[in-house]
């Protein structure tokens, strides 16, 4: 589904689809290092499943990257905003799931899949038509983002503009397009846009702006993008952030919900966490849980980025624990 990486695991947090690479890298090599210092408990051993699910991060390790529209701030009238936010007000998690689900399981396109979510959830019934034109929704390199941008053409076409929608590739890309006006709208995620905008502003090493609460993620990030020549629309519930994924037999057998009962009751030797080779080093991986949930593992599995090595090695029985992203497909109920 993505060819990006995540705010949520970069030491610093400006993540793209394919450029700065604070956030998870590619695939390590598979193996399990050795019992981390400290993990003295007996742990929770794997148990292989078909369904996955995500524990509640009830201490806010991670930044709140909700789905939230970019719009160029020329053409960002109340009415073309409007229509943007009618799909924020529809779009939770668990839907955000299954319209992934439609086009990464199902096969569907997402011009299909986003028809069928618009017509289900009425995303058309009472848009306000705005002053029209042309417009152009630019959509990352992965299926969420085509998703999302069809989503905002459905809306903006029903508000009278003439939409097309123009794949640009990563963040490095399309956001200085959407800032010179060559695309006009782009669905984005609050955190990992913020804090784009702010290194690329202030630097590298700019003090992070975004937070575990969604008000001051948003706050900055419109702080920052009124810099830019950006403006946004309101935030989604949906988030697409950093997660950690139990099977459902591993959570059922050792009643645990949230990264709190894990660390409670799974610390300890049998745990084996998996992500990738970046995860413990990183203060929204492995040293994150350490740090905020005092949870360690008695190993630590190197893979990937919440991709196919890690969701396999959760279903097979290899891996007690593991990074994945909150919207994925493979989340979605069986």
């Amino acid at each position: 589904m993505r060819a990006r990486t995540r705010l949520a695991i970069g030491a610093m947090g400006a993540v793209t689809a394919a450029g700065l690479l604070t956030g998870c890298g590619d695939a390590g090599s598979s193996g399990t290092d050795a019992p981390q210092k400290g993990a003295s408990g007996a742990g929770c051993a794997p148990v292989a499943g078909d369904q996955l699910v995500v524990l509640n991060d009830d201490k806010k390790l991670q930044n709140t990257d909700n789905i939230i529209p970019a719009v160029n701030a020329k053409v960002a009238t109340p009415q073309l905003l409007a229509a943007l936010d009618k799909v924020s007000a529809a779009l939770d998690t668990p839907k955000l799931i299954g319209l992934n689900k439609a086009v990464d399981v199902d096969r569907k396109t997402p011009q299909v899949a986003a028809k069928e979510f618009a017509d289900a959830n009425g995303l058309t019934s009472g848009v306000e038509k705005g002053p029209g034109g042309s417009i152009v929704v630019g959509a990352g390199n992965f299926s969420e983002s085509q998703l999302l941008a069809e989503l905002y053409k459905i809306t903006l076409t029903s508000a009278g503009y003439q939409v097309k929608v123009q794949t640009v590739g990563n963040r490095e890309l399309y956001e200085p397009a959407l800032e010179k006006g060559e695309i006009q709208v782009v669905p984005e995620y609050a955190a990992t846009m913020a804090e784009f905008l702010n290194t690329k502003a202030n630097g590298k090493d700019a003090q992070p702006v975004s937070s575990p609460e969604l008000d001051k993620t948003v706050t900055a990030l419109k702080a920052e993008g009124d810099k830019a020549g950006i403006s946004f629309g309101k935030p989604a519930a949906a988030q697409d952030q950093n997660a950690f994924a139990v099977t459902k037999a591993f959570a059922d057998k050792y009643g645990v919900t949230s990264l709190s009962d894990l660390a409670a009751k799974c610390s300890g030797q049998a745990t084996v966490l998996a992500g990738p080779p970046e995860c413990p080093q990183r203060p929204k991986c492995q040293a994150g849980l350490v740090q905020v949930y005092d949870f360690k593992a008695g190993s630590f599995s190197s893979l990937d980025a919440g991709g196919p090595q890690t969701k396999n090695a959760l279903k097979t029985g290899n891996a007690s624990v593991g990074l994945v992203f909150s919207s994925d497909a493979a989340l979605a109920a069986s």
